[in-house]
């Protein structure tokens, strides 16, 4: 209260002040530069330690490498024009600068195609940053052959491909959200500068904290999904705490009441609310850290930062653009919606109940035990298809097909088909061991010859790398399937269960694991498995803890924790439904890799838990409300959710609109992500708050409000006390979403 009159006394300085805030933090966010994280970072399991076992031995950089595809654009290809065309992109690409060797053009066996490879020189790291010279002047050269198709492709290309591809996804997300979030805030409000605010505030948060998520990733590395999810989350959460704020305003303003008092009140009650739903999602967020994994742990950051960030602009210059704009904030208005928007709430100032959710409490209200019974097998219906969960990492297989780079790579696969996926056996070892090392890893070798799960070796024997200095030996096991295939999941466990620790674990000193592509996505899946219930008990624990002293209850924080448990299970069977089949791939505009993304079910649980706070909270306190006052409790439930429905309605469909946003995006992940929380906000919004909750409060009564001695307010504080009304209410003055907590 005090922070938030000290803003509307003095808007400007406290303006000024946040704008100061974002452009420090966004500019030196850029200066800092990002810190992404590295393969080492990232370890995790016995994948991660071959990888840490590779690293230690210091190998020398394989130069990037990048191919011109020669194809026919129908029909058979024309060998003499597709010689010409590679003898004209070789002479071309020698004088481009950061090419250092260009190969002898390479026929594919069935005579599809010809393919000539192009070696970079200069740091691997950054050749996708430095291919667009090379693209130019392959695309010279498919203007001299319009009959031939002539085009880049190779790791460089499909890296710079997909930087692109997600930096257009970024912007087309940014400004799709802009113009549904203000159509719906427009409908909410009726007036333009009313639904202007909780965007600008949103956009400001999102700024800040993506420069201090850059600065925060030289403590904690950054991974790539951590812009992407401080949009996602940051519009959802800044939205909604504006949206609480300034309808509590105007109530305040209909009443009477002056500008700063008004905010003052506002702040007392909807300030007081976002304060706590910002504590829930930062608690909850809070919970990534214990994945201990460096993919969770950058999430955790860019959360954090973004909801803190929107809390305190709600607290400071929120109160002070309401404070500096007054009644100018309802200009200007539109006809149609200011309205509608006028007609719901009263001359008093309080929000006029909504026909429409009167009309759905009812089987709640009159009905309470089958209504909650057929929600609840609803809900348990839709969350049975994820008991058949299957977890995996995409690979360069399951980007998105909608770039050049791609579409060449799919020509490229199919003109030089692969041999399967290979295993990579990492053993560290006294450099006097290498003889000894080197001759365990041939055994090992041989020892998978014969087998159907491994290729047959080449003729120059195993294909065995030996550091500069002799103490990391790497040996690759080829196998004739891909890495989606359970054969391959199959060979894996054949190598670490039996022939790996039967040829080395001999090695006086050495230490070894197997890694690769399927190790690390088998691996990645354990992980998230061993770690989730820990998480899950952290954010049910903290959640239960923040419910219970809000609303001095212990049956509400019950129930608030089994609630969320359902909407949860039911996103992730809708999940499953989606994206683990092929029914829904033309709608969506995705290939399913017939399993959710390995780090989805946990970030997703630990979001969902926080955001669904932001409206359950202010749902269950306007029910308490109620009953501070001495209404009966099923009226009591009948008034805050029918009372309450228009704000959290609002703020329901602007996540659930941006959160579909992400869905448009091309990355399989971020469909998912998009779609678990549209899905898991939407049934929370709908089926939980206007089905499961009313007709579980109804039945449960005044038992709602127990709790143990040392949770009760004094007597009229608590809605389980002895008085009917809090200080508040005996006063005349507003109760406010938290009543009774002091």
């Amino acid at each position: 209260m005090r922070v938030a009159r000290w803003s509307a006394e003095h808007p400007w300085r406290a303006i000024a002040l946040w704008i100061v805030f974002v452009a420090v933090c966004f500019v030196g966010g850029n200066a800092a530069g990002l810190n992404e994280a590295t393969a080492e970072d990232m370890a995790v399991g016995e994948s991660g330690r071959a990888s840490v076992i590779i690293e230690h031995g210091a190998f020398a950089d394989e130069p990037a490498v990048d191919n011109v595809l020669i194809t026919a654009r129908s029909g058979t290809l024309d060998k003499r024009a597709a010689d010409d065309a590679a003898k004209a992109a070789a002479d071309r690409l020698r004088t481009v600068p950061g090419v250092a060797k260009i190969g002898e053009a390479i026929p594919a066996t069935d005579g599809t195609a010809l393919l000539v490879p192009i070696t970079m020189s200069g740091d691997p790291a950054t050749a996708s940053d430095r291919i667009e010279p090379l693209r130019a002047a392959t695309a010279e050269v498919q203007q001299q052959y319009p009959a031939l198709r002539v085009e880049q492709v190779g790791g460089p290309s499909i890296g710079k491909a997909l930087d692109d591809t997600l930096g257009k996804d970024f912007k087309r997300a940014e400004w799709l959200s802009l113009p549904v979030t203000l159509a719906i805030l427009a409908i909410a409000f009726g007036a333009l500068i009313a639904a202007g605010i909780p965007v600008l505030l949103a956009l400001s948060s999102v700024a800040a904290a993506i420069g201090l998520s850059t600065l925060a990733s030289h403590l904690v590395p950054a991974d790539d999904a951590a812009s992407s999810v401080i949009l996602l989350i940051g519009m959802a959460v800044g939205v909604d705490y504006s949206l609480f704020y300034v309808r509590r305003e105007r109530e305040e303003r209909a009443k009477g009441r002056g500008h700063v008092d008004a905010v003052e009140i506002a702040a007392e009650t909807s300030g007081h609310a976002v304060v706590v739903s910002g504590t829930a999602v930062i608690i909850s967020m809070a919970g990534l850290f214990l994945a201990n994994d460096a993919i969770f742990s950058s999430l955790a950051v860019g959360s954090i930062l973004v909801v803190a960030v929107a809390v305190i602009g709600s607290l400071t210059v929120l109160p002070a653009l309401l404070a500096k704009l007054g009644r100018w904030v309802d200009r200007p208005r539109v006809p149609l919606l200011w309205r509608l928007a006028a007609r719901r709430t009263s001359a008093d100032g309080q929000t006029s109940p909504s026909r429409f959710w009167s009309t759905v409490l009812r089987p709640a209200l009159r009905r309470p035990l089958p209504t909650l019974l057929v929600s609840v097998g609803v809900l348990l219906a839709l969350a049975a298809p994820a008991l058949g969960m299957q977890l995996k990492l995409p690979g360069t297989e399951d980007l998105p097909r909608t770039t050049p780079a791609m579409q060449a790579y799919d020509r490229l696969a199919a003109a030089y088909p692969s041999n399967g996926t290979r295993h990579i056996v990492a053993v560290e070892a006294p450099a006097d061991q290498a003889t000894a090392v080197k001759a365990a890893l041939t055994r090992l070798a041989d020892s998978t010859q014969g087998d159907r799960l491994f290729a047959p070796q080449e003729q120059t024997g195993p294909d065995i790398e030996v550091s500069p200095g002799k103490r990391v030996s790497i040996l690759y096991v080829a196998t004739p399937f891909t890495s989606r295939s359970e054969e391959a999941v199959q060979s894996l466990e054949r190598l670490r269960d039996d022939l790996v620790p039967a040829a080395l674990g001999g090695l006086n000193g050495a230490s070894y694991a197997v890694g690769g592509d399927v190790a690390a996505s088998k691996d990645y899946a354990s992980h998230i498995w061993h770690k989730l219930p820990i998480v899950v008990g952290f954010v049910l624990l903290l959640t239960f803890l923040v419910m219970a002293w809000t609303f001095r209850s212990v049956v509400v924080a019950l129930t608030s924790i089994l609630l969320n448990l359902l909407s949860a299970a039911a996103a992730y069977g809708l999940l499953v439904l989606v994206f683990q089949n092929t029914w829904a791939e033309g709608a969506l505009g995705f290939t399913s890799i017939g399993a959710i993304v390995t780090w989805l079910p946990l970030f997703l649980f630990v979001v969902l838990f926080g955001l669904s706070m932001d409206y359950h909270v202010f749902v269950v306190s306007r029910i308490r409300e109620a009953v501070l006052r001495g209404v009966g409790n099923r009226e009591a439930v009948a008034e805050g959710i029918t009372g309450s429905a228009g704000v959290v309605t609002s703020a329901a469909i602007v996540m659930v609109a941006v959160f579909s946003i992400f869905a448009t995006l091309s990355t399989i992940d971020m469909k998912q992500l998009g779609v678990g929380l549209a899905a898991a906000i939407l049934l929370d919004a709908t089926l939980i708050r206007g089905v499961v909750l009313p007709s579980l409060m109804t039945l449960l009564g005044p038992a709602n409000w127990w709790a143990p001695r040392l949770l009760r307010g004094r007597g009229k504080h608590s809605a389980g006390g002895r008085g009917p009304a809090s200080p508040a209410t005996e006063e005349g003055e507003p109760t406010g979403e938290l009543v009774g907590v002091h």
